[in-house]
């Protein structure tokens, strides 16, 4: 692994105007999208777009182009950063650090999946004024590399959040697990380097992103070390999930995962694999199945009742009430592993 120490910042575009900006060696985050998610993903250009995002899009853009004030982007006029956040947990911690000065465009809405979402006209028109593009990475969000492409915004710098963090292997993603944020512990990592992307592209707004980032941070902090004490007083260390969004909190925070109900986003688990969960579940004791609110909660209750346990619920995404906040949205996870694991609530 290639240490972080010494990157640069790089450009998505080399060809922006503002030119090729760079960043001192102590800054981390990192703006291209890498090789192995352009593959995983099949980007070959437009003609992966659904055909009415294509020509919506070429209609937008022909529109702004055209009279003298329509393509002045429209965050200019409150002097705000526009800037783009693919799911709510990154978009969330973009505020955070980025406070005032910042207008941040989330890409998938609360209550959609990562892994089937695509971006509207009315994104893609937003997306063409905004100046960075946040991604977590780690194949996500499958439409970036084309999206970028389409927009032909020649500022945007695309920051890829994950870029160079360990990553875990799951086998319903080819190119590792990329659910980092979920645990507290590696958004940490993202945080900084949110920081470090605001202050690239906005270096009048440096203290204030460093002071909201710092407090932010201790926020996170005080956020890991209540995880850390309420899972030392759980019954069962043994989780059984939708999918295999919880690896890194059950890699950092020492539980199981003993069983995952769908080892393909959108492919529910055969009659024999429902067999095998339930036996999992009653041979190791688990005490509980948790589902997700972006997926039908069908093949969770039909275990559930087979395995006699009850079905909870972990979100992953959050961005609605009361789970709007990624702190927020953690909290809530953790009063829902303290229900199910038989900690103290």
């Amino acid at each position: 692994m290639r240490s972080e120490k010494g990157r640069l910042f790089r450009i998505a575009n080399k060809s922006s105007r503002r030119g090729a900006l760079r960043i001192a060696s102590k800054m981390r985050p990192v703006v291209r999208l890498p090789r192995r998610e352009r593959e995983a993903s099949g980007v070959g250009g437009l003609s992966a777009f659904p055909s009415w995002l294509v020509v919506g899009l070429a209609f937008i853009l022909l529109f702004a182009g055209c009279g003298g004030n329509a393509a002045v982007p429209l965050h200019q006029e409150s002097k705000q950063v526009l800037v783009a956040a693919s799911i709510p947990p990154i978009a969330d911690m973009v505020r955070q650090v980025g406070g005032e000065r910042v207008e941040v465009l989330t890409m998938v809405p609360p209550g959609a999946s990562p892994h089937t979402y695509e971006p509207t006209p009315e994104q893609m028109r937003r997306l063409a004024a905004a100046r960075i593009l946040f991604l977590n990475g780690v194949g996500l969000e499958f439409w970036a590399d084309k999206a970028v492409q389409a927009v032909g915004n020649p500022d945007l710098q695309v920051v890829v959040l994950s870029e160079g963090m360990p990553l875990l292997q799951s086998s319903e993603h080819a190119a590792g697990n990329p659910h980092l944020w979920l645990s507290p512990r590696r958004a940490m990592k993202y945080v900084k380097r949110i920081r470090d992307a605001l202050i690239a592209a906005d270096p009048e707004g440096e203290a204030a992103y460093r002071a909201n980032a710092a407090a932010y941070l201790q926020q996170l902090r005080q956020l890991d070390a209540d995880i850390r004490a309420a899972v030392a007083t759980f019954h069962s260390r043994e989780m059984v999930t939708f999918h295999a969004a919880w690896a890194y909190f059950i890699h950092d925070y020492g539980l199981h995962q003993a069983a995952v109900l769908e080892t393909t986003p959108g492919r529910e688990p055969s009659a024999a694999e429902v067999a095998q969960i339930v036996e999992t579940i009653k041979r190791v004791g688990a005490p509980a199945v948790f589902a997700e609110p972006q997926f039908p909660p069908r093949a969770a209750r039909v275990i559930a009742e087979e395995a006699g346990v009850p079905v909870l619920t972990l979100d992953p995404l959050g961005g609605t009430p009361p789970r709007e906040t990624y702190i927020k949205l953690m909290r809530w996870n953790l009063e829902q592993l303290q229900k199910g694991l038989g900690g103290q609530p």
